[in-house]
Order: structure tokens, then C-alpha cells, then sequence
């Protein structure tokens, strides 16, 4: 952990929508007191929180985009099909819609865009036009429902692929929900604006829709005469079979890392 390998001057400042995640980072770093800061936030709001503390540059942004292992394991969250649970997805529940009004409200293009865009879906279509002609015998509103709609509108070798058949889908509606791609870009852009010369962001995505968006945002931000990064990472770091191993959802992740110029290079 960095900060047991760290001097006790270096300070960590963690921000999550999910009050659950605060709580339980809290207990679990309790004992670097003052050293550490955590706040509930967006990441998009990066600049703000740090100049709420006084600080103007740091050594050092992590980026772990997408949803947690605790938001997926629990039920109640909404995130999963593997239970059933009301259909949520919210990371922040204190704010917003819920997936079930998203997939209750909106209209059937608007759907089908949303689960295509967002979920690389090809059956999109034919699963917005499902979930539109099922809400009008009665509105879906668990995990299990959605999934079950999801699962009648695909052709029968589609329900037994590799992956659940459900998977795209869901994935689409939590980014809708949250908000997920809009973000990206402009935190990464003001993650660069805030590191020191040597600084580092390395930045975590689980699907190609995120890890496309680092490496555009990444490569922009090193190109030109007044570069401010240059790539470490010419290809996405994966994973190890031994970390894969011990934890499963491993798999997907992707990690991109880029360094601050020196305050020379970018005159």
C-alpha cells in the first residue's frame, strides 16, 4: 500500500459517489489518521475538492473507473442480474434516477441507443422493443425482471453464449444512469493540470468504452508543442493468469499510465 511505503508527510485524498465506499475506507485506513482525506464526490470534480484543501499540485492521480465488487455483490444495489434486487444501479444513492426509471420512462429509440451505444449490444433493437411492449403490462422493477425480458427478446444461441445475455445490457443502463463516459475525459484533463513535474496518472477501466477514452484523452494530452504527458504505457497493462486467479473480475481491467512533463519540456 502506498502509504506504508510512503514517508508520513505523503498524504492520500480519496473520492467516491458511494457513501458505502467512505464508510468502509474510513474503517479500513483508520489507522493513517490525519493522513488520509476521503470525501464523497465525482471525480469530474477533482479540481474543486483539492483546492477546498489547499491543494495546488499533487505527486500522483488513481483513476478506478466503473462499478465495485461491493455494488455488484449486493443485491440491494441493483447492479447485478446474478440476484434479484430493485433495480437501482444509482453509485450515488442520495441523487437521480433509478435504472428502473430510466427503463420505464424513456422512449424505445432512445432505448435502443442507450443499450447500443453503451452496451456494444447488437440486439439492442429488439431488446428495447421487449422491455417497451413488457412495462406496458406492468412496469419492470427488479434485476430478475429486466434480466427475463432481456433473455425472451435474443435468439436462443445469443441466451448461451460466453457471456450472460443480459451483460451488455446492463452495463449500457448503469452508464446511462451514472453518467459514466461524460465524466472521463474532462477528470483526466484536470488530473494533468494538477500534477507536479514527474506526477503520474495511472488510470484502471474495465470495458473498451472507458479504456477508449484514456487512451484518446491520453494520447491528446501528449501531443503538440505544449504536450503536458507522455505515455508510459504504449499498450493497456492487463492483468496477470496468477492476479486473475485470485480475483476473477480482474479479467477486464485495463491500466494506462502517463507522466507529467517537466515544466522544460513544456516551454
Amino acid at each position: 500500500m502506498l502509504l506504508d511505503r510512503s514517508d508520513r508527510a505523503t498524504r492520500l485524498v480519496g473520492l467516491d459517489r458511494d457513501s458505502q465506499a467512505i464508510a468502509f475506507s474510513k474503517e479500513r485506513l483508520a489507522r493513517f489518521a490525519e493522513r488520509v482525506v476521503l470525501r464523497k464526490g465525482n471525480y469530474r470534480d477533482l479540481k474543486r475538492h483539492l483546492a477546498d484543501m489547499g491543494i495546488v499540485k499533487v505527486e500522483g492521480v488513481l483513476f478506478d473507473f466503473g462499478v465495485s465488487s461491493p455494488q455488484l455483490d449486493d443485491p440491494a444495489r441493483g447492479f447485478s442480474f446474478q440476484q434479484d434486487g430493485p433495480l437501482d444501479m444509482r453509485m450515488d444513492q442520495t441523487t437521480g434516477p433509478t435504472a428502473t426509471v430510466l427503463v420505464n420512462s424513456v422512449r424505445e429509440d432512445e432505448l435502443a441507443d442507450i443499450i447500443f451505444q453503451y452496451g456494444e449490444e447488437r440486439y439492442s433493437r429488439r431488446i428495447a422493443r421487449a422491455i417497451v411492449r413488457e412495462r406496458q403490462r406492468r412496469p419492470i422493477e427488479t434485476t430478475g425482471a429486466l434480466a427475463s425480458v432481456i433473455a425472451g427478446a435474443v435468439p436462443s444461441v445469443y441466451r448461451h453464449g460466453r457471456i450472460h445475455c443480459a451483460t451488455r445490457t446492463f452495463q449500457a443502463l448503469r452508464i446511462a444512469v451514472n453518467s459514466e463516459l461524460e465524466c472521463l475525459e474532462p477528470a483526466l484533463r484536470d488530473a494533468a493540470d494538477i500534477l507536479a513535474p514527474g506526477g503520474r496518472i495511472c488510470a484502471i477501466s474495465f470495458h473498451s468504452l472507458e479504456d477508449r477514452i484514456v487512451k484518446h484523452t491520453f494520447r491528446s494530452l501528449a501531443q503538440g508543442a505544449e504536450a503536458r504527458l507522455s505515455l508510459l504505457t504504449k499498450k493497456p497493462i492487463l492483468s496477470s493468469e496468477q492476479e486473475c486467479e485470485v480475483n476473477p473480475r480482474a479479467r477486464s481491467a485495463k491500466l494506462r499510465v502517463a507522466e507529467r512533463a517537466s515544466e522544460e519540456m513544456t516551454l
